[in-house]
């Protein structure tokens, strides 16, 4: 049994903590809005904490899966952030998807408290995390990753060390920039068959057993035909990695066109009302344009 602190309680860290906590690990969770956390130790067990610095103390390690950098630093910084309670030798595993520079920036300021910083963003949306089965990217280093690597693995298929400090947000990026073409040519190919007067669940059982299979079309093709986007992960999240991986692009000199575009693309889906759709609405914008 570890001691561990998880922080945020959305709808990846709700379940990622509660895995943890059936593994048999001491957890003491930290959420925003304390109700959530309430209800977890509800359902789960464990403990909470006010703040994220209470949840850290005394703990070997801290998991974080909030919203975005600004989130991140919140929960890290100040005299009520985890690093405040954190002694050298415990380890910070950050799963939400940030900028390479607050990756850089929260790591020098943990290592500077002999902390370790493990960046580990998570592929499998929140069916992976509700099953257990996410796909773990992780940057830091490699013995700080193999202490890591045995707590995470109560709710990864996947967990693996892509390099130093940064690395694991560098392969998430990717990961968005693929699912990001992946999904307008999805979209495209249905709309096209639509068009055409095909039946698209025929088209996609055809081309799905070729090389034009993919997650995207196994998993999603039945929902975009049938008109329904309330579900997987939000347009607005989506925009928020893209914009990620456009500025990142920008710093290390990488062209990507076709990433540029789809995320316009996806404004356009906001001006829809679909921010909170699933990123599979890239049909939506096509139909809405006749």
């Amino acid at each position: 049994m570890t001691k561990l602190a998880f922080l945020g309680l959305g709808v990846m860290g709700y379940p990622m903590a509660g895995h943890l906590q059936a593994a048999g690990h001491d957890v003491t969770v930290y959420n925003r809005t304390a109700a959530k956390a309430e209800k977890w130790v509800a359902q789960h067990g464990g403990a909470m904490a006010a703040t994220p610095r209470g949840a850290a103390e005394g703990a070997d390690l801290v998991m974080a899966c909030v919203g975005n950098d600004d989130d991140l630093r919140s929960v890290c910084l100040g005299e009520d952030g985890a690093f405040a309670a954190m002694s050298a030798g415990t380890i910070f595993v950050d799963h939400t998807t940030v900028s390479a520079a607050v990756t850089r920036q929260l790591h020098d300021v943990a290592a500077a408290g002999g902390v370790a910083f493990v960046d580990a963003p998570v592929s499998g949306g929140q069916a992976g995390a509700e099953n257990g089965a996410l796909s773990v990217m992780c940057g830091g280093a490699a013995d700080s990753y193999a202490k890591a690597e045995m707590v995470i693995s109560a709710y990864a298929k996947l967990c693996r060390r892509i390099g130093d400090s940064g690395a694991g947000q560098m392969t998430k990026m990717c990961n968005q920039i693929a699912i990001a073409g992946l999904v307008q040519g999805l979209s495209e190919a249905l709309h096209f068959a639509q068009k055409a007067g095909l039946d698209g669940e025929a088209v996609v059982e055809v081309i799905s057993q070729g090389a034009a299979g993919s997650w995207q079309m196994s998993n999603r093709y039945q929902t975009m035909l049938d008109d329904k986007w309330d579900h997987g992960f939000a347009v607005d999240w989506m925009r928020k990695d893209l914009g990620i991986c456009l500025d990142t692009a920008n710093e290390n000199g990488a062209s990507l066109p076709v990433t540029a575009l789809v995320d316009q693309f996806y404004k356009d889906v906001q001006k829809l009302g679909g921010g909170r759709w699933d990123t599979s609405s890239l049909l939506k914008r096509l139909q809405a344009m006749g």
